[in-house]
């Protein structure tokens, strides 16, 4: 549990993604400045969330590497927002070295950065994203 803690303190910059159907955000913090775009939940749901992604990561000038994190919520919500949301994330992952972890919806109390910061200093994120939860 200590090296855990050790690793998931050491997030400074991350990309977080909350895309279950439900107040549908993306927040990027990069170099103390928190950027956050809503999200219009449509029939397209795979575009828009990774030309957001893209959009926001070209706009910031973001390189993302492998001191870069990205936190995913993992649910309950919708099944098709949490798997797009996995394999954007896991794309990113594979295609920087970016660490991937995963939260409970139920463990944000809002989208801004003083909640995440303190869901990652509670050590509330987990590093597998073996079982995300869906609603049915």
């Amino acid at each position: 549990m200590l090296i855990k803690n050790i690793k998931t303190k050491m997030i400074k910059n991350f990309f977080i993604i909350s895309f279950t159907g439900k107040n549908d955000s993306i927040g990027l913090k990069v170099n103390n400045n928190f950027f956050v775009k809503k999200l219009q939940t449509n029939i397209r749901k795979k575009d828009l969330l990774v030309n957001s992604v893209y959009k926001l990561i070209k706009e910031k000038k973001v390189k993302i590497d492998k001191n870069f994190s990205v936190l995913i919520n993992i649910g309950p919500g919708s099944f098709t927002g949490i798997r797009i949301s996995i394999a954007a994330a896991k794309g990113i992952k594979i295609a920087t070295g970016a660490n991937l972890y995963g939260y409970k919806d139920a463990d944000l109390n809002g989208f801004n950065l003083k909640n995440i910061e303190l869901l990652i200093k509670k050590n509330l994120i987990q590093n597998k994203l073996i079982k995300p939860i869906y609603l049915s």
